[in-house]
């Protein structure tokens, strides 16, 4: 296999183990005594996972393509709770990126999501209940349970989580709870550029350089300028300006 082959694939191993993941996969794993998985079904979550892989390298014109396969595909169904939880998927995405909003795609379903999505969907917003933290995707409950205590406390759940885009996912939540420490600022940028998510990237750098500016560190500050910099420069399609978006909105 080759070594773009290879990228590839573990790629797409993280979105399918986190993003996907993180909300309840569309497809029920079933065991070998169960009929397969239907066409649909195994359309939505490939389209779903190619849509967060583009979103977070800010591939602008392929994630709204894959979404709408995605949509599509459960739509056929006409069961409005699952397509509540594919809306979900896509606001993981986001918060990993720092594009907070209220999800409007899912609260358009909410009435009909079934109680973890509704944890999660409250999980996202920095806004977890008590009673959601065992809903709540197993690598996110530590996290969840720090942020109903102080929420400079959930760094430490955050850095303990090994998959990346999880901790990125957890990484946004706190931070839109009120966790903006340094750490967690500058875990979330290495963490996205871990993995070349140029978007993501783009919007914790953003943060991290606005908190440089604050506290004075001018040289920090230039340090990260010049990473954004180059993100920049080599932007194609609509990734440099995805990406300063996304970090205005969460920067305010």
């Amino acid at each position: 296999m080759s070594a773009a082959a290879k990228k590839l694939s573990a790629a797409t191993l993280l979105v399918r183990q986190a993003a996907a993941g993180a909300v309840l996969t569309l497809v029920l794993a079933g065991c070998s005594s169960r009929p397969p998985a239907p066409d649909w079904a195994l359309n939505a979550e490939s389209a779903s996972q190619r849509a967060s892989t583009a979103y977070l390298e800010g591939r602008q014109r392929v994630q709204a393509l894959e979404w709408d396969k995605a949509r599509a595909e459960v739509a056929a169904t006409g069961r409005t709770d699952l397509a509540a939880r594919l809306e979900l998927m896509r606001c993981a995405a986001q918060v990993a990126s720092l594009e907070w909003d209220d999800c409007p795609g899912y609260q358009a379903l909410a009435l009909d999501a079934a109680p973890a999505e509704a944890a999660y969907a409250r999980y996202l917003q920095g806004r977890p209940r008590p009673e959601d933290i065992a809903l709540l995707p197993e690598l996110q409950r530590p996290v969840a349970q720090a942020l109903l205590g102080a929420p400079a406390s959930a760094l430490a759940a955050v850095g303990a989580i090994k998959e990346p885009l999880p901790r990125l996912v957890a990484a946004g939540a706190a931070l839109r709870a009120g966790a903006a420490q340094p750490q967690l600022l500058e875990l979330g940028a290495e963490t996205a550029s871990a993995q070349g998510w140029r978007r993501a990237v783009m919007a914790w750098l953003l943060l991290q350089a606005r908190a440089h500016d604050q506290a004075g560190e001018v040289d920090k500050a230039q340090a990260v300028r010049r990473r954004l910099a180059l993100l920049e420069k080599t932007a194609s399609g609509g990734g440099a300006s995805a990406g300063t978006s996304t970090g205005a909105s969460a920067g305010k």
